[in-house]
């Protein structure tokens, strides 16, 4: 305990270096008046008188104050070996006293021997030394507020002196608000943290057994899926306070500040354990080491370093948990993800549809619902959303009714929200010429009849010719009945019979198309070329060609680029059957377009003239005005690789 104290107490005053300038300058007016005290040499009063009668000695420049008497000693002669034409021997003096009216014969020797050539000072100097003495409280005084103030400027947030110091938020226990109550959606990510939570609340109960709690838990998943708001429930669960920063937190220019805030961070969870440490974005910090070859010591890799042995070093933590949230586990050292640091990994994963029923009930706990509401629609319309997602779209949905001046949200808000969130805004401001309005309107009528006609098309919720975000004059709203995990190779190619109905719409009916179909056909390239390079969904047979990258598994378009492993030969023969698949689903489409030409028309003036066509309202139109969808299976066959034709098997 002695040697930890002092440890403590040479920290403190290195990490309080103004205090010891403070120090410093309450010393120097000390220092200073006894510097005064010792100027000259120092007679005793006797002695003072002796030397003011010797005679050879002149006495000058006499001050007689109120407690000293100094002045000036000119010797001469056999005294002090004065020479003629020499200069003397002048020496400064001062002799203690305590005023003329305790020795009455020193005015008398002093006229006597200076001849009235002195200076005295009456016995109300003592007032005027108060003053000085009071003058000199003043000023220290006001060095003493000015070195606080610098004190706290320097040593707060931000200051120059806590570059060592972690930038953590100290959550305490009343603090603590969110429980497993408010999670929702994610019912096996939370079975596997109550078994920390009851640790923290019952550590004895493992321990009799020998067993111990996992030192750190990885939660591992999309972006909003409410990792963060897990351990914030574990938190409140076990009721321990709740260390929370992020990995950017470490990392500075200065060479070893990262490392020290590592410690500084553990040191402190040690007085509060048990304790739970979460860093947000892991990855920040611990990426793997060995990438920079020309500076191997780097500031980034020390702090991991750090973070190393504290987790799991000689000194190991007792009733310190870490958790630590990343959507990119695959760039983390391996050091750091071996058992005895991270030894359990948690996936967060996008909730299904029961999940986002349940996410949107937690959201909408304190939201005035209309009677019309149906959280299990809304669940369905927002496939692969994700808490964040559902919240916002909550938020949105009470915005528009509070906007509007209604007195509960209603269905028909939600269904704005779920709109905006998919499409963007409407923008109702942007006005389009009467022949673009009809072009658009044959545009988007294309990608639902081809929608409607093919058996493996998601169903149409809503078509739409009002702009919305950015570059969007209209819409087609597709939304599955369930939960989708896996998708057929038939299911692909519809997808690109869809994305291709509406440039072909446009070229039947005007015998050209616009550039609105650019988006269209880089959806449809994209997919076509995912199925022959990474689905094995060609004649090229069942091989995965890598074309430069690898994708995340959580951050979708995201990844690190990596070299071709196929020959120009093979990225040839890849160009042409995209190409090839592109072709077969321009022909079906044509044909579903051109058998359904009155039918196209028809939708085409609705939505002029409507703007807006539900899903049901649609299916109704093309029902009476003798709609032809797709019977025949949409997969082509597969020509295998010496020119036969073989069905392909989806899976």
């Amino acid at each position: 305990m002695q040697k930890r104290g002092s440890e403590r107490g040479r920290s403190w005053l290195s990490s309080n270096p103004l205090m010891l300038l403070f120090l410093l300058l309450l010393l120097l007016p000390v220092l200073f008046l006894s510097r005064m005290d010792q100027d000259g040499d120092k007679l005793a009063y006797g002695q003072f008188k002796q030397v003011l009668q010797a005679p050879g000695v002149q006495v000058s420049k006499v001050h007689v104050g109120a407690t000293t008497i100094r002045g000036e000693i000119v010797l001469r002669d056999a005294l002090s070996g004065y020479v003629p034409d020499s200069k003397p021997i002048v020496k400064l003096f001062h002799t203690p006293r305590t005023g003329l009216l305790n020795d009455p014969g020193l005015q008398k020797l002093l006229d006597e021997r200076l001849a009235g050539q002195y200076q005295a000072d009456d016995e109300e100097s003592i007032l005027k030394g108060l003053g000085s003495f009071f003058f000199f409280g003043l000023m220290l005084g006001a060095v003493l507020l000015l070195t606080i103030f610098m004190i706290r400027m320097f040593s707060g947030a931000g200051g120059p002196f806590q570059f060592g110091r972690s930038k953590h938020k100290l959550y305490a226990r009343k603090d603590h608000k969110v429980t497993f109550q408010d999670v929702a959606g994610i019912d096996e990510a939370v079975g596997e943290l109550r078994e920390v939570v009851d640790f923290l609340k019952r550590p004895q109960k493992y321990q009799a057994l020998g067993g111990r709690i996992p030192k750190g838990v990885l939660l591992v998943g999309p972006p909003g899926t409410g990792k963060t708001l897990l351990a914030k429930a574990v938190a409140g669960e076990a009721e321990v306070p709740f260390f929370s920063l992020s990995g950017s937190d470490f990392v500075e220019m200065f060479v070893g500040v990262g490392a020290s805030r590592v410690r500084d961070l553990f040191r402190e969870a040690e007085t509060k354990a048990p304790c739970i440490i979460f860093i947000d974005e892991l990855d920040a910090l611990g990426r793997s080491r060995g990438g920079n070859v020309a500076n191997p010591h780097e500031e980034r890799e020390q702090t991991l370093n750090q973070l190393l042995v504290e987790m799991d070093g000689f000194d190991t933590n007792r009733g310190v948990i870490i958790m630590a949230a990343t959507n990119r586990p695959e760039m983390l050292d391996t050091a750091l993800l071996r058992p005895g640091r991270f030894d359990r990994t948690v996936v967060v994963d996008q909730p299904d549809i029961n999940g986002r029923e349940a996410i949107l009930k937690v959201h909408t706990r304190h939201i005035k619902l209309g009677a019309d509401v149906n959280l299990r629609r809304i669940a369905s319309l927002t496939p692969g959303s994700v808490g964040a997602d559902l919240a916002n779209l909550v938020n949105e949905a009470a915005l528009r009714a509070a906007r509007e001046g209604k007195q509960t949200v209603e269905m028909a808000d939600f269904d704005e929200a779920v709109e905006r969130g998919a499409v963007g805004l409407e923008r109702k401001s942007r006005i389009m010429k009467a022949d673009e309005k009809r072009r658009v309107a044959v545009h988007e009528a294309g990608h639902a009849l081809v929608a409607c006609a093919c058996p493996n098309s998601d169903p149409v919720h809503k078509v739409s010719i009002i702009p919305r975000g950015y570059g969007a004059l209209g819409y087609v709203l597709r939304r599955p009945e369930d939960d989708r995990h896996i998708q057929t190779r038939s299911e692909l190619e519809t997808n690109i019979d869809v994305g291709l109905g509406g440039t072909l719409a446009e070229e039947l009916v005007y015998g050209d198309f616009a550039t609105g179909a650019a988006s269209d056909l880089e959806k449809v390239n994209q997919i076509a070329r995912r199925m022959v390079k990474m689905f094995g969904m060609s004649r090229l047979g069942r091989i995965y060609h890598r074309d430069g990258e690898t994708g995340n598994a959580f951050l979708s378009g995201l990844g690190e680029l990596g070299p071709r492993d196929h020959s120009e030969e093979t990225a040839r023969e890849i160009d042409l059957e995209v190409r090839r698949i592109i072709d077969g689903a321009t022909e079906r489409v044509r044909d579903i377009l051109k058998r359904n030409l009155n039918v196209l028309e028809v939708v085409v003036q609705r939505l002029v003239e409507k703007e807006v066509i539900e899903g049901a309202e649609l299916h109704d139109l093309l029902s009476k005005n003798g709609f032809v969808p797709e019977v025949a299976p949409q997969t082509l066959p597969m020509p295998s690789e010496n020119g036969n034709n073989r069905t392909a098997s989806a899976s």
